[in-house]
This record gives C-alpha cells, structure tokens and sequence, in this order.
C-alpha cells in the first residue's frame, strides 16, 4: 500500500508525474519478497564481475578516451565485452561502420537472449521491454531461466518473475557502473607501465573460459581463435567480427549433430545367448 502524498508535496508537470509513476511502480516491485532473492543472488555473482568491471573503466581512459566520453560509454552502452571489442577500434580511428558491426557480432548472444526471454514478457508494452532489455546481462539472464523454466501463467506469477529479474537487474547495474566509474576516474593515476587495461581482456578471457562447458562451445572458442590469428593482417581489427562470423557459422553446421544422443548399447540377447536359452 502506497503513503498518500501530502497535497503540497504533488509532482507537477509531465515530468514530475512520470518520475511519480515510475517510483512508484518500483516501489510495488521493490516489496515482493523475490525482489530481495534475486538481489541476494546476484550480489554474490557480481563480487567477480566488479574486478571486471574496474579494468573495462581503466581501459577506457587509457585508450585515450575523455572522461565525459568514458563515462557516457559506460552509461549508455553497459556491455563490457562490447566496450572492450570497441576500445582499440576507436582508439585507431576506425570507421563507425566497423565498431558498430565488432560490437554487435560480440553480442549477437543478447539476441539468443531475448529470443528465449520472449515469451516471458511479452505482456510488457515494446517500450517496457526494452527498458527491461537494458538492464538485463548475461548473469541474471542465467540466474532468471535457472529458477523460473517456463513462463508465468498467472498475474501472480508475473509480478513474481518481475520482482525477481528486477532484484538481479538492479544489484548488477549498480555493482557495474559504480566500479567502472571508479575506473575511470582512477585510471589516470595508475602508470602505464602496470598495463591495467590488458587486465580487463583477462577477466573477460577468464569468464569466456568458464563459460565453455560443452564441446561445441570449446571448439566455437577455437574455431575463433585460430580464425583471428589467420586473418590478424586485416586493417579495423576485422579480424574479430571475421572470427566471430567462422565461429557461428561452424557451430550453426554441427550444432544438429550435438543434439543426436549417444546408442544405447543394445539389450537384445546375441546369437550365442539365443541359443543357450
């Protein structure tokens, strides 16, 4: 139950009544009791994700970039692998064409997300959807599909869903702009020569290895690498939307043959067994 707003302390203007409605539209979310699990959940997660984080802002600053340029970087495009694919590219005077492309094939998994999430929330208006779209990253799409398999069937179910997504969004949007902001405006202190800005590459090198729990996600990894390393000589750093490219397109080639499982050994009684019996 919301508190009545004293008559004095009414929002004004279109502004003021849609910064009303939206707080008060958290404020509902904010009191469902799994609106607290899913923060509970992902905080534990993004303890890692904030060394992450960090060097991603490091990164950023020591490319060159402004703060004001950084800052609204880290704001606006909220993707670390992105950013990192990005950074060398502006930094080299790329075209526009060629870093818009690098980052969109570095999160080409976000539609693979959103395809799945689809049926879960296509009751929210298409603005609603992508307000939600942003804030949702790869660890709290993992922990959101984990707990809830199937989508909500009832109003209740929904709020519940919501709630819980919503604790996981916001508890990972805080714990990433706060450390990469911190980033950002410490970076300038640290020498060049500690090379920090290698460090965030690590961290995500180390997450994209944990992430590689099947054979064909192993093999897509080397698929890459190798292709990467063939094509390295290309002007852009293409190189990395190049293998990115091979890399799909190799798994998209075996990814049927992955789902075919294995022979059972067969239970019927050979000739030898047919004749004893």
């Amino acid at each position: 139950m919301s508190m009545p707003v004293p008559p004095g302390m009414k929002p004004r203007g279109r502004v003021g009544s849609w910064l009303s409605r939206r707080v008060d539209a958290f404020s509902r979310i904010a009191r469902h009791p799994l609106y607290w699990v899913g923060a509970r959940e992902m905080a534990g997660v993004s303890v890692g994700l904030t060394a992450w984080s960090f060097m991603t802002g490091v990164a950023m600053v020591k490319s060159g970039m402004s703060l004001t340029e950084a800052v609204l970087m880290s704001l606006l495009v909220y993707a670390g692998s992105a950013q990192l694919a990005a950074i060398p590219l502006i930094a080299a005077g790329a075209p526009i064409w060629v870093i818009l492309a690098t980052a969109f094939c570095v999160n080409l998994r976000f539609v693979v997300f959103s395809l799945h999430l689809r049926d879960y929330f296509m009751f929210l208006p298409r603005l609603k959807r992508l307000h939600l779209g942003y804030f949702t990253g790869d660890v709290t799409y993992v922990l959101f599909t984990s707990r809830f398999s199937h989508p909500a069937q009832t109003e209740n179910q929904q709020r519940a869903q919501m709630a819980y997504l919503w604790g996981g969004n916001i508890t990972n949007w805080a714990a990433w702009q706060s450390m990469s902001l911190l980033g950002i405006f410490v970076g300038n202190a640290f020498p060049a020569r500690w090379g920090l800005e290698f460090a965030g590459i690590l961290a995500l090198l180390g997450m994209a290895c944990s992430l590689a729990s099947t054979r064909l996600r192993v093999l897509s990894a080397v698929v890459a690498g190798a292709a990467a390393v063939t094509v390295y000589g290309l002007p852009y750093r293409l190189n990395i939307v190049a293998a990115i490219a091979v890399a799909v397109a190799v798994c998209l080639l075996l990814e049927p043959y992955s789902r075919i499982p294995p022979r059972r050994p067969s239970t019927t009684p050979d000739d030898g067994e047919q004749k004893n019996g």
